[in-house]
């Protein structure tokens, strides 16, 4: 039994590993293999979903008619964009799932606000997942337009965090 448990703590690792390569690499999907023995094997496959479907919680998902997620004073007009943000082009979806936090810190400035202008690469919010802080880049330069995710917000991989025009 302590044998198997240790193989599913480096099968754990090897999958948080393939995540990791994933990301770093700009890539979209990596399948591997392995086999331990006759009847033992691991079959993995890693991917990013261009299209989330019936993934995001019932709060990202808002119907045509409803308000987005975000705060009132951060909304657009409703004729800006498409009613599902994760349709609009310029909407930048969360790379993984976590916790969503707008500042370095509880009470601290957002690192961006509705009208700022920011350059591709700049950290525009922060995941927290597995205990990790991961910096959220800017993946082009633009104008934050909506902010759709509140401080402290769940979120799952693909979910809209936010559209930069």
């Amino acid at each position: 039994m302590e044998n198997m448990t240790k193989q599913n703590d480096a099968d754990v690792a090897f999958i948080q590993a393939l995540a990791e390569l994933l990301n770093s690499n700009d890539l979209t999907e990596v399948e591997v293999k392995r086999e331990y023995g006759e009847n033992d094997r691991l079959n993995v496959r890693v991917s990013k979903a261009q299209e989330i479907v019936h993934t995001a919680p019932a709060a990202y998902a808002a119907p045509v008619a409803a308000a987005p997620v975000a705060a009132p004073a951060q909304a657009a007009p409703a004729d800006a964009a498409p009613a599902d943000p994760r349709q609009d082009p310029n909407c930048v979806p969360s790379p993984m799932v976590g916790t969503a936090y707008l500042s370095a810190e509880p009470g601290a400035a957002a690192f961006v606000k509705i009208g700022d202008s920011v350059e591709e690469g700049q950290t525009v919010l922060i995941i927290e997942a597995m205990k990790t802080m991961n910096h959220i880049p800017s993946p082009k330069s633009g104008t934050i337009k909506r902010i759709l995710v509140d401080d402290g917000t769940p979120v799952e991989f693909g979910a809209p965090l936010m559209i930069i025009e």
